[in-house]
């Protein structure tokens, strides 16, 4: 009988992050679940790491080069045999020991929906909390949600998976946001948890490659929305882009 949920994670040299994500699924109430890790031929001991901490009867983890992030989440979605996915990268974690089990839950009493959703906080390396994530995931979500960018983390968008294409590949920073919208294109029934689900680990400015996955996301949002509403709406980002810049340099300042 398959699982209901396939959780993937995808590693490179994440022995130092990999822990705290490999706990939180261990310590999951509701066992429905299988955990594929899909590491890109780590350097470090990542691999050992992951088969030692991880849970035994769950986990399987698979080790060869790839082509990037979401070659290898594609690759997981390929070896995934769950009614729902969730992609849990190294370092994030789920919130609570009862996380699996909500969704589980909301899953049941709302009728198997394509999607379910929580909120997401942004935590240190020592698992403190030391923000909110720049958008609040809605009560209420659709195809047209993501207009105004990515309103849900893409670890707290559990998607049925019949429901999930393959990550476009031509995208290098953005492809979880395509991947979200196409996810929402086919999907009419989408539930929120109504609590917060993942723990997304705060690594510090990456401004390289911030621009250029904004740039993606542009034209991602272009080619869904339109390209003058989507002008039109990046006018209204740029406050909401130098508050969110503002914040992460305050939290960087304090590590």
């Amino acid at each position: 009988m398959k699982p209901l949920f396939s959780i993937i994670t995808v590693t490179y040299n994440a022995a130092d992050t990999l822990p705290p994500t490999l706990r939180s699924v261990c310590e999951q109430t509701f066992a429905d679940f299988e955990h594929i890790i899909i590491d890109g031929a780590s350097k470090d001991n990542t691999v050992e790491i992951a088969r030692t901490l991880g849970r035994k009867d769950k986990v399987t983890v698979y080790s060869e080069p790839d082509n990037g992030l979401y070659d290898a989440m594609n690759k997981g979605m390929e070896k995934a045999s769950g009614d729902y996915l969730i992609f849990l990268n190294a370092g994030d974690s789920f919130h609570s020991p009862d996380t699996l089990e909500t969704i589980s839950r909301t899953i049941e009493e709302n009728d198997r929906p394509g999607i379910v959703y929580g909120q997401t906080e942004i935590v240190d390396s020592s698992r403190r909390k030391v923000a909110d994530r720049h958008l609040t995931a809605p009560e209420h979500l659709d195809y047209r949600s993501f207009r105004h960018g990515m309103t849900v983390c893409h670890q707290a968008f559990v998607v049925l998976a019949r429901f999930a294409p393959m990550f476009d590949l031509r995208y290098r920073f953005s492809a979880d946001y395509d991947w979200c919208i196409k996810c929402l294109q086919h999907s009419r029934h989408n539930i929120y948890v109504g609590t917060t689900t993942i723990d997304y680990l705060f690594e510090g400015l990456t401004s390289a490659n911030r621009m250029k996955s904004l740039r993606e996301r542009f034209r991602i949002m272009s080619k869904y929305y339109g390209f003058l509403p989507t002008v039109l709406n990046h006018l209204k980002f740029i406050p909401r882009f130098i508050r969110r810049s503002r914040e992460e340099k305050k939290i960087t300042n304090q590590k």
